[in-house]
């Protein structure tokens, strides 16, 4: 009487691994994600280690978890591992105010972004 399985909506060589609420704005976050697409898994993880942003951490925790989706859940190869997307979408904004000059109030807008980060195995050509 259980619900049917839903159809698996990534291919069988790619593993995702979502973060949601991150307090960044989603164009700080793009910046960082932007640098890492496309590349090889160690090369990324490399990258993220010794970038200077602040966000970079959090977005080596995500490929982190990607990684081991890919590696326990999937049975992929890590060592074949390419990041096949990195985007970023908008998540809440807290609306705050600050009092300004003739009781007027000066909008403070604090983003939130979520982080989606797919890995796929490439076969390497012999």
């Amino acid at each position: 009487m259980s619900k049917k399985a839903k159809k698996r909506s990534l291919a069988d060589n790619e593993a995702r691994c979502v973060t949601c609420s991150i307090r960044v704005s989603p164009r700080k976050l793009n910046d960082v994600a932007a640098s890492i697409r496309g590349m090889k898994v160690d090369k990324a993880l490399a990258e993220l280690t010794f970038s200077r942003r602040r966000i970079a951490g959090t977005i080596k925790k995500t490929l982190e978890s990607a990684i081991a989706n890919a590696e326990n859940n999937h049975d992929l190869d890590i060592n074949q591992l390419i990041v096949a997307e990195a985007h970023v979408g908008k998540n809440l904004v807290m609306k705050r105010w600050t009092p300004r000059a003739r009781g007027r109030v000066g909008h403070i807008h604090k983003f939130f972004s979520q982080l989606t980060i797919v890995v796929r195995e490439v076969k390497e050509a012999a």
